[in-house]
């Protein structure tokens, strides 16, 4: 029963788009569409239940991981329709699951929107790249979309150190080895120190989430590999300063002499439902000129965010220009750009003079797509 159920939880969910699954007692499944939390229509859940869809589909290391720990991720395939990141985890004693669809098809770099910037910065023979945002704002299907370019045009060997992984990787150009840790490997620390003795050209880091891994990341990034890391940061300048953050006051100075000579970039993301349907990224991209290493090298980073406003020619971009962009050209309405502004105050402001310059203005529209 539970079988037959899962199946058609996730046939539904792929067919309507579902960005994720969440299975919770007490309720009947919710499917997140397009950003919204929408609840089937069908019984609900109970204790029995979710007990029975999770080990329907969780294999038996996760399983006990789950009773070890209260929780466990793993990554599976539904069929060739699509991959799903599955999280479970114990809440007030009972079994809760959350299903994030991955979808098959990578997007291209153009789809996604990337600007040839990014595009050129992942194809420099070494350094890295950091691409971040909040969880569920696209990261991975980013990257999933750049590694995939590189493999369609680049003969390298990429090794991806992920946890679980997410985007299946078929060797095209490239050759490509993908690391599951807790599977394949004990953590990506190690992931990484190992994978500098197996010849890559390109190694994706799927979280940069403790020094030990920070740490490795930059050495491979400094001895000759293209490095691309994730984190959860909002902005560019704040990725740097979380990553400095990290190491011990000692340890800084060093710190930012090495991320001022192998640090490439930062695409900044985050999603945003599109009016009429589907979402869309907005991006702060930083590309690391000289001056803008001179300022992480001299603990100058308060200043990068001006550079960034005045680096358009390098293709650099704040993210309240990308919400204003697309404000302006109606993929967004003011409430989702303004919520997600760095400095919304004066995002409202352009926002409000833009309207002025308007006469055609018909007054309230986009107030209409928050029904």
């Amino acid at each position: 029963m539970a079988t037959v159920l899962i199946d058609k939880l996730l046939q539904a969910a792929v067919k309507q788009g579902a960005s994720d699954i969440h299975i919770v007692v007490g309720q009947p499944p919710v499917f997140r569409l397009h950003g919204r939390m929408r609840k089937l229509e069908t019984k609900v859940l109970e204790a029995d239940d979710t007990v029975q869809l999770m080990k329907s589909i969780a294999p038996d290391r996760c399983q006990r991981e789950l009773q070890e720990n209260g929780s466990s991720d793993f990554g599976f395939a539904f069929g060739t329709l699509a991959r799903f990141r599955v999280s479970i985890f114990k809440q007030r004693g009972n079994i809760s699951m959350v299903l994030r669809q991955i979808p098959n098809d990578k997007l291209t770099p153009e789809q996604l929107g990337l600007s040839p910037a990014v595009i050129e910065m992942v194809q420099r023979p070494r350094g890295l790249v950091l691409v971040t945002g909040p969880t569920g704002s696209g990261k991975s299907t980013t990257l999933a979309s750049l590694i995939n370019y590189l493999n369609e045009q680049h003969d390298h060997h990429i090794i991806t150190i992920e946890d679980p992984i997410e985007f299946y990787h078929d060797h095209k150009k490239s050759t490509i080895n993908q690391r599951e840790v807790g599977v394949d490997v004990p953590s990506f620390a190690e992931a990484i120190r190992r994978a500098l003795r197996q010849d890559p050209d390109c190694i994706l880091v799927g979280e940069m989430r403790d020094l030990e891994t920070i740490q490795a990341a930059i050495s491979a990034a400094e001895t000759g590999h293209i490095v691309f890391g994730t984190l959860h940061t909002n902005s560019a300048q704040g990725t740097i300063n979380r990553i400095i953050d990290a190491f011990p006051g000692n340890l800084q100075d060093q710190v930012r002499t090495q991320l001022s000579s192998s640090l490439i970039g930062v695409v900044a993301q985050t999603l945003l439902p599109k009016i009429g349907g589907g979402r869309v990224a907005a991006y702060e991209i930083l590309v690391v000129t000289p001056g803008i290493a001179n300022l992480i090298r001299e603990n100058k980073t308060f200043r990068i965010t001006s550079a960034i406003q005045t680096g358009a020619k390098f293709g650099m971009n704040l993210m309240d220009d990308a919400l204003y962009t697309h404000w302006k050209e109606g993929r967004i309405t003011v409430e989702d750009a303004l919520g997600k502004a760095h400095r919304p105050d004066e995002l409202a402001k352009r926002i409000v003079n833009a309207r002025r310059g308007m006469e055609e203005e018909t007054g309230g529209e986009e107030f209409d797509h928050n029904a």
